[in-house]
């Protein structure tokens, strides 16, 4: 059987590579070979993607004893690789903490910090750097907030967060990086014990501390996740959603005309930005299982690329169209099953806001230069990205 080199995707650019579409077409899984790890198969369609991330008998844990299929010399650790019982122990303490009304409580904050940073770039003047004076700011910010991190402590959690998701960097830095920012928020959490505030770490300590099964590192590691999670793809999102759409100009124009189509939209931009430079995670089922005409076997792993399941057109209509007007629940951006991301909420108001913002306040804005773009990321998106209004 044929195994065809992958990642198929560039970092140049977002588009979702041929051989996804490729992939969709042929009866069956595909079979790929990553530049490490053993071979794989490969889930591009929506349904069989949703079956595998869904389904109890796949494990993502399993990776940490393989040779797993990847891109990338390092692929995201913590909570997003864990298997029950452990995730649902601790995606039950993000649950029970991490609310909606919470969550929603933060919205005229992230509103009021998106119009001071374009305040700013408008007193500078233009051209602006998008990534750096924008998208960069808002997510760190908003999620040092939520967790009750001083405003003087943000610079160094950016630091850390790229750190953490830096493919590049030594075994025994990205460790030290990692022991570090625990470190912080073990401080952080005796300081919340003692001197609870209204925040979500003290939340999580009350709800941590009346749970025996729950441990002080399990509270640690969910930590850690909802500020990688909360941050970098945010930062990269809201650069890739305005080179969209200045892409597709009579779309941006019905978004500026109609601010209030900007929920809908930012849930389309979301299916159809293929944000992740290649599946990031091997699934190894316990068992034989068919998936999409094939059997896996035991112990074979699985990819699943959501930016190819949510341009299925067996699912969504004309899904290499970008369509404000589309129905687009049900995407996959945001995970599914026990892996679906518990910060979604919080991402949506950031997106929004920030579309928001952008398109009121500065209704000339465009491109005023040259992309750079990001390399070796698990995330695509800009590094820089001039504009002008």
């Amino acid at each position: 059987m044929t195994a065809y080199d992958y990642p198929f995707n560039s970092f140049i650019g977002l588009e979702l590579a041929d051989g996804y579409a490729d992939a969709r077409e042929r009866p069956g899984l595909t079979r790929v070979k990553p530049p490490l790890g053993e071979p794989a198969w490969l889930v591009t369609r929506y349904e069989e993607a949703k079956q595998v991330l869904a389904d109890r008998r796949f494990s993502r844990a399993e990776a940490h004893r393989r040779d797993a299929p990847r891109a990338l010399s390092r692929v995201p650790g913590g909570i997003v690789t864990m298997d029950p019982p452990e995730l649902t122990r601790i995606r039950g303490l993000a649950v029970k903490t991490f609310t909606p009304q919470r969550v929603e409580r933060l919205r005229p904050h992230v509103r009021r910090l998106a119009h001071e940073l374009i305040d700013l770039m408008v007193d500078v003047g233009a051209p602006a750097d998008l990534v750096r004076d924008f998208s960069l700011p808002i997510p760190i910010a908003v999620i040092c907030e939520l967790l009750g991190v001083p405003a003087c402590e943000h610079e160094r959690f950016r630091l850390w967060n790229d750190a953490l998701l830096a493919t590049d960097l030594p075994p025994a830095e990205a460790r030290r990086n990692l022991d570090e920012l625990a470190g912080y928020f073990t401080r952080l959490i005796v300081r919340r014990r003692e001197e609870p505030a209204e925040d979500l770490i003290s939340a999580l300590v009350e709800a941590c501390d009346a749970d025996d099964e729950l441990s002080e590192k399990d509270l640690i590691l969910l930590c850690v996740a909802l500020l990688v999670a909360g941050y970098e793809a945010t930062a990269s999102q809201i650069p890739n959603f305005l080179h969209v759409l200045f892409r597709n100009p009579e779309q941006l124009a019905r978004l500026r005309a109609d601010p209030e189509l900007i929920p809908n939209a930012v849930e389309e931009l979301l299916r159809f930005v293929p944000l992740a430079s290649s599946a990031m995670f091997a699934h190894y089922p316990s068992e034989d299982v068919e998936v999409g005409g094939t059997v896996v076997r035991q112990g074979e792993p699985v990819l699943v690329s959501i930016g190819a399941a949510n341009r299925d057109a067996a699912r969504f209509a004309g899904p290499e169209e970008l369509d404000l007007d589309r129905n687009a629940q049900g995407h996959l951006a945001f995970g599914y099953g026990i892996h679906h991301c518990v910060g979604a909420p919080l991402g949506r108001i950031e997106l929004q806001e920030a579309l928001h913002a952008l398109l009121t306040r500065l209704p000339g804005l465009r491109q005023a230069g040259k992309i750079e773009w990001k390399t070796a990321t698990f995330f695509r998106g800009p590094l820089t990205m001039p504009v002008t209004w």
